[in-house]
């Protein structure tokens, strides 16, 4: 019988993602196959501690404080390739062949655990430490996408400390940018922090709410007749694109009720567009994809203009949902590819990129001890 592949599926974290993050992991563990793989279950608190149990997704849901010896902890050593709990009193760890995390937003899609699995030399699942910081910073990833020939909207960014001076800010953005405008912290996902604003009072208002989340703001030109549509991209070097799919909003913008509370939104999938709407969304989809640097999986997300059909780049999630009501996995079930059979291939395209970037020299060899004098 085949040796099966341990994985550790890390959730939860530091984030104003978090309840969404124990969804997505509950779907993924309980959709991943247990002939083929040895489930770990990595939880991590709202306030950083990592636990490692069979039940750590019901402690976070739960919020129990129940977690004396269940705590664990990943060493940034390439040696160890190994999960340890400090807290359980039994020596050495458990070894992972590969990660998922399922991390959305801060410290978990932004770089910076991706960047303690490359020290642990762990294969995981999704963009690296450059594709995920770029992606989760929505200024930096509409730069890179402009410059690849993707169209953004227009907007303004800016820091916190730099508002200080409020009337020249505000006076720029409805100068350049006109009502109604997207206020956004430019590193947040699932439509937190995020207002539409009419007016110069809800736009002091929206920035002041963005400002709790992220010291960067992005304020964004709102788009007349948006229909807000989604495309799922898989793969390393060699990417592809689902269908498209769009979302019907049950409120005046997708926000994260409408994501997630209220259960009103909609679905379409296939979107009802053209075909060379489709093709040129589907392009410009892997084209953001290679921008970022991003690997693996990625849904961007774009607003087509009713009637013109013209395309604008909205953004893009390195680590999307996956949930029963997500449109990642959704899109590529329509597309021909299963839940079950999508994830199998993440965890392939994880493992195919530590093979080739182990490949790689990580040392070198002078001609001389040269460093011993010195």
């Amino acid at each position: 019988m085949p040796t099966k592949i341990r994985i550790g599926v890390i959730f939860g974290g530091r984030s104003a993602e978090h309840e969404v993050s124990l969804v997505s992991a509950a779907s993924i563990i309980s959709a991943l196959d247990k002939e083929k793989y040895d489930i770990v279950s990595i939880g991590i608190t709202p306030q950083g501690r990592w636990i490692s149990s069979v039940d750590a997704l019901t402690i976070l849901k739960t919020k129990s404080s129940a977690i004396e010896g269940k705590e664990a902890i990943l060493l940034p050593d390439p040696t160890q390739r190994a999960l340890f709990s400090p807290g359980s009193g039994t020596p050495g760890g458990i070894p992972l062949d590969v990660v998922f995390p399922v991390l959305h937003g801060t410290f978990g899609e932004d770089g910076t655990v991706q960047g303690l699995f490359e020290l642990a030399g762990i294969p995981y699942v999704g963009a690296g430490v450059l594709g995920s910081s770029i992606g989760m910073d929505k200024v930096v990833a509409k730069q890179l996408c402009f410059s690849a020939g993707i169209p953004v909207t227009e907007y303004i960014s800016f820091l916190t400390e730099e508002y200080a001076s409020r009337k020249t800010t505000l006076a720029q953005i409805e100068k350049k940018l006109r009502y109604p405008t997207f206020v956004k912290p430019a590193n947040s996902g699932s439509s937190v922090g995020i207002s539409k604003a009419h007016n110069r009072r809800e736009l002091i208002e929206a920035i002041r709410l963005a400002g709790e989340y992220d010291r960067k703001i992005l304020v964004e030109k709102g788009v007349e007749d948006a229909r807000e549509i989604e495309v799922s991209v898989l793969g390393n070097d060699e990417p592809v694109a689902s269908i498209p799919g769009e979302i019907i909003s049950s409120n005046e913008f997708y926000d994260y009720d409408a994501k997630y509370v209220d259960g009103r939104s909609t679905a379409v999938i296939p979107a009802k567009l053209p075909k060379p709407v489709v093709k040129k969304l589907q392009e410009f989809a892997i084209r953001a994809f290679r921008a970022i640097e991003c690997c693996g999986m990625g849904r961007v997300d774009f607003l087509v203009k009713k009637g013109s059909h013209q395309i604008y780049f909205n953004e893009i999630n390195t680590i999307p949902g996956f949930t029963s009501i997500s449109m990642y996995p959704k899109l590529w079930e329509a597309s021909g590819l299963g839940y079950a059979k999508l994830l199998d291939r993440l965890i392939e395209l994880a493992m195919e990129r530590h093979r080739a970037k182990g490949k790689l020299k990580t040392a070198f060899q002078p001609k001389a001890d040269w460093y011993k004098s010195t």
